[in-house]
């Protein structure tokens, strides 16, 4: 089996993580590693004998049976969209803070590439939301799309309609629109709810609304859900999983639904989605433990 190893190596220190993924493949020489010359510049030339290095991400992943993506949840995303269309299952090591994406510890990596060379995981299926914007262009994200205030600092006026009917006009800083993977995301943040990963819907959650009363909505995902920047001059800001997406005023209008792409994130035997829940937001801990052993 062929890996392909995704790591943003200015962002996270990867080298360690690297450094055992590699020392994995130099014992285990059935699998092999491919890798970019970024991560090249951060290994040393004895660990490059067990790689090969491809001239990008893109083609890493053209040529590998599985990805190994090294980081956090934001490697993951970016890993994401490297993939969607190439329909290779994901290992997501968290080398990251939260990690509800990347949702392999360090202290299993070793277990975790054993059981991914023998085939021997399951697979957690996210699809990925599709934007459209006035002019045709497509946009993917697996976490959400927002629509944001910009530089001014102003909230701004937004309206939503769902196949076809009119929802609300909202006064706001901005709107999410989550998928089940991004409900523990920016959503979740701003006090929306969350969805377990497969289900077929797709969240609008306005940010600080003007009016109190305004509160989220889970639709189907399988329907339009067309968003208008009203009027068109304001100062909006539309992102894709963080990364800001060049609309320009005159495309005043979005629609957005489930796409027909989705990735495949593996799993370890016996790891659920609410494992990770509880372990990543502490679910069933009595903080009172903490603060008696701190203070007394």
């Amino acid at each position: 089996m062929k890996f392909a190893v995704i790591a943003l190596t200015s962002r996270y220190p990867v080298a360690e993580t690297l450094t055992r993924v590699i020392d994995w493949f130099r014992a285990n020489p059935g699998a092999s590693l491919i890798g970019t010359e970024s991560i090249k510049q951060h290994l040393n030339p004895e660990q490059h004998r067990f790689m090969e290095f491809a001239g990008s991400e893109e083609q890493a992943v053209r040529q590998c049976d599985t990805v190994i993506s090294i980081g956090g949840d934001g490697t993951l995303l970016r890993t994401a969209r490297l993939v969607m269309q190439e329909q290779k299952p994901i290992l997501g090591i968290n080398s990251g803070r939260l990690g509800f994406l990347a949702n392999i510890p360090q202290k299993q990596l070793e277990e975790a590439l054993d059981f991914t060379s023998r085939n021997a995981f399951t697979t957690d299926k996210r699809y990925m939301l599709q934007a459209v914007d006035a002019v045709g262009n497509k946009h993917y994200a697996l976490n959400e799309f927002l629509f944001a205030k910009g530089h001014t600092g102003s909230m701004i006026t937004l309206t939503a309609s769902y196949d076809g009917s009119f929802i609300n006009k909202y006064w706001a800083d901005g709107i999410i629109i989550a998928g089940p993977t991004g409900s523990t995301a920016y959503n979740m943040s701003c006090g929306g709810p969350i969805i377990t990963p497969g289900t077929n819907v797709m969240i609008l959650n306005p940010i600080n609304p003007h009016t109190l009363t305004t509160r989220p909505l889970v639709l189907d995902a399988s329907r339009d859900l067309t968003i208008t920047i009203t009027p068109q001059n304001q100062d909006v800001t539309f992102s894709k999983d963080g990364e800001i997406c060049d609309i320009s005023s005159a495309e005043s209008e979005v629609k957005i639904r489930r796409s027909d792409f989705s990735i495949d994130l593996i799993t370890l035997p016996g790891q659920s989605y609410f494992d990770t829940l509880r372990n990543k937001l502490m679910w069933g801990m009595d903080i009172r433990d903490t603060f008696t052993n701190s203070y007394y």
